[in-house]
C-alpha cells in the first residue's frame, strides 16, 4: 500500500501487489460518481502508477456491487457555468488521456453501471472486462449536455460511428452482452470472477517484455490519430528501438535456447 499518499485521497482506494496497482473508486453511496475531488485523486494515483517502475499494470474498478462509475456528480454539475463546464471537461479529458497513454496496460473491471464519465473512463483503459450485470451508456443528452470526457471521440473509434451515435443520441443504456457484441468490452464474466479475470489478463500481458508493451501501446494509440502511412512509419521506428534493447536480445536468445525469458525492461 502507498501509506504516504493514502491520507491525501478522499474518494479513491489505492494499493499495489505483485507489480499490479489496484485503483478503486470509493463513493459507493453515490454509485462512485465523479466529482472534482475524485478526478484529482485519479490523477494522483495514475501519476504514481506511471512513475513507479515496480508497477507494470493497473486494474481500475468501483467499490460496491452496483456501479463501476455511474457518471458525473449531477449536484455539482448542475451549478457550473459554461466556462466552468468547459474547464471541467478539459481537466477530465486530461486525466483520461493520462490513463490511456500511461505506457502500462490498464484493465477496467466494470462491476456495474458505467454511465457518462464512467463509460468514458472505461473506454480510456486498455482493456475492458465487464460483469454480467454491468450496463453502459452516455446519457448526457437527457441532461441537455453532450459527453464531455471523450465519449464522442473514443466511442466511435471503438465501436464504429453508427453504434456510437445510437448510444450517444438515445441516451439509453446497453447491457454487458450488447457491449460485448459491438466491441465495447473485451469479455463478460460472472461478477465473482471479475477481478480474478482482470488479474489473469494482466498477468498474461506482464509476462512479456515491458518496453515492447509500452511501445505497442504507443504505436496503437498514436497510430489511430494519424494516417496509416504515418502509423506504419511510427511502428517501424518503435520496432527499431525495441531491437536495440536488452529485452530483445534476451527474448530471442530464450526462444532459440527453448527456455522462458527473463525480461528487465531494458
Amino acid at each position: 500500500m502507498m501509506d504516504s499518499l493514502t491520507p491525501m485521497l478522499e474518494n479513491v482506494l489505492y494499493g499495489k501487489k505483485n507489480a499490479i496497482a489496484y485503483v478503486t473508486l470509493n463513493r459507493p453511496k453515490v454509485l462512485n460518481a465523479l466529482n472534482q475531488r475524485t478526478w484529482q485523486d485519479l490523477r494522483t494515483v495514475f501519476e504514481d502508477a506511471r512513475d513507479d517502475a515496480s508497477v507494470r499494470g493497473v486494474i481500475l474498478t468501483g467499490a460496491g456491487d452496483k456501479a463501476f462509475i455511474a457518471g458525473a456528480d449531477i449536484s455539482e454539475l448542475a451549478r457550473v457555468t459554461a466556462v466552468e463546464a468547459q474547464t471541467l471537461s478539459s481537466s477530465g479529458q486530461a486525466v483520461l488521456d493520462l490513463i490511456e497513454n500511461l505506457g502500462k496496460p490498464v484493465i477496467a473491471a466494470v462491476n456495474g453501471f458505467a454511465l457518462g464519465g464512467g463509460c468514458e473512463t472505461a473506454m480510456a483503459c486498455t482493456i475492458r472486462v465487464a460483469s454480467e450485470h454491468a450496463k453502459f451508456g452516455q446519457p448526457e443528452v437527457k441532461l441537455g449536455l453532450i459527453p464531455g470526457g471523450g465519449g464522442t471521440q473514443r466511442l466511435p473509434r471503438l465501436v464504429g460511428k453508427g453504434h456510437a451515435l445510437q448510444l450517444i443520441l438515445s441516451g439509453g443504456m446497453m447491457s454487458a452482452q450488447e457491449a460485448y457484441r459491438i466491441g465495447l468490452v473485451n469479455e463478460v464474466v460472472p461478477a465473482g470472477a471479475l477481478i480474478a479475470r482482470a488479474e489473469a489478463i494482466l498477468n498474461e500481458i506482464l509476462a512479456n517484455a515491458p518496453l515492447a508493451i509500452k511501445f505497442s501501446l504507443e504505436a496503437a494509440n498514436k497510430g489511430l490519430e494519424t494516417s496509416q502511412a504515418e502509423g506504419l512509419a511510427l511502428e517501424a521506428s518503435l520496432f527499431g528501438l525495441c531491437a536495440g534493447t536488452d529485452d530483445k536480445r534476451e527474448g530471442t536468445q530464450a526462444f532459440l535456447q527453448k527456455r522462458a525469458p527473463q525480461f528487465h525492461g531494458q
